[in-house]
């Protein structure tokens, strides 16, 4: 098969796209006809190389993907081939006290497709069963690819971590990104009263068409001191932070009395500077969140099928220029996911 692949950590032209062994589908898993893969910062993350990652190499990466399975390993009883499925990249163990929980991205082994072991940005992927969702006929495969990493970690983060109810107001950062434009989007449904931040006139147009009621450029204003304009000085209830470092200070500086700040990742740094005064005096709230159990995947992702929630696409590209598709989320070109799919596909 071809596979997108690179030999070493580092910059873009690592990245290669080539021949690499067909995978067989073990016990439990089964064998993927990938029909197209989708992008997200974790991918660059990984390319780059993270303290925490031991890989084998050569590595293929990519957290997303939606297919057609093609063969079934021993005990599959829930798949079967010719069926239309999407990824979801979180491997739990289910069996600590926190998969039988149901809390599986609590798992004490829990590690991710595409960062932690081999991905599925490949023409063939074997991936274990427990991490496929069926896909509708109609469902398009840039849409069944794009939205199951972004939307589970939107939604754990809006609505079990942090709570979000429809008479509080929510700031989402980086509303033009994977995260950013899905949390706009469930904000949206709850009934929120939804802010956003993002750096180009096209990119707030798109938070609006998205559900943001307040779109606030952070290139020419300082997005704490625009929320308390808006808010008549008294901050938003929650703050939805994917940036880090960057945006910490002044997350911290939007809420409200009481409010609480949400974060799934910290894409400009992990050690921000912090102000513990404003944070206990004022009793905020920092909540992480990390991808979701399988039971949240499910709930979101069918209101993707069903066009409640929609995956904007950015660009879809050949997987021989993947290389390309990361430069693009590097340098926050356009506005929702890029979509790789195998060279021939489009």
């Amino acid at each position: 098969m071809q596979a997108v692949q690179f030999a070493a950590h580092g910059d873009r032209d690592v990245i290669e796209y080539g021949e690499f062994p067909d995978p067989e589908p073990d016990r439990g898993e089964v064998r993927l006809d990938v029909k197209a893969g989708a992008l997200n910062h974790l991918d660059v993350f990984t390319r780059e190389g993270m303290p925490i990652l031991d890989l084998d190499f050569p590595h293929i990466p990519g957290s997303d993907a939606a297919g057609v399975v093609e063969s079934v390993g021993a005990d599959v009883a829930r798949f079967e081939p010719g069926d239309r499925v999407a990824v979801t990249a979180g491997i739990s163990c289910g069996e600590c006290e926190f998969c039988r929980h149901g809390e599986h991205s609590l798992c004490v082994n829990y590690h991710l497709l595409g960062e932690h072991v081999r991905g599925v940005h490949s023409e063939l992927a074997a991936v274990p069963a427990e991490n496929l969702v069926p896909v509708p006929e109609g469902v398009s495969w840039e849409t069944a690819a794009a939205a199951p990493l972004v939307f589970q970690t939107a939604w754990r983060m809006l609505l079990t971590r942090g709570e979000l109810s429809s008479d509080e107001s929510v700031l989402v950062l980086g509303a033009s990104g994977g995260v950013g434009h899905a949390a706009v989007q469930i904000a949206d449904h709850v009934g929120a009263e939804v802010y956003a931040t993002a750096s180009t006139d096209e990119k707030l147009d798109y938070a609006r068409e998205c559900g943001a009621d307040h779109a606030i450029d952070y290139e020419s204003e300082e997005f704490a001191t625009e929320i308390r304009e808006l808010t008549d000085r008294r901050g938003v209830d929650m703050v939805v932070d994917h940036v880090g470092a960057a945006t910490w200070r002044d997350s911290l500086k939007s809420l409200a009395k009481g409010g609480r700040v949400v974060t799934c990742g910290a894409t400009t740094g992990g050690r921000p500077e912090t102000d513990l005064n404003r944070i206990f005096w004022n009793q905020l709230s920092v909540i992480g969140s990390t991808m979701a159990s399988l039971g949240e995947v499910d709930d979101v992702l069918e209101k993707v099928w069903d066009g409640t929630f929609e995956p904007r696409i950015r660009e879809t590209l050949p997987m021989s220029e993947a290389a390309r598709a990361h430069e693009m989320l590097e340098e926050r070109e356009g506005f929702g996911k890029v979509v790789v799919v195998p060279d021939g596909e489009l």
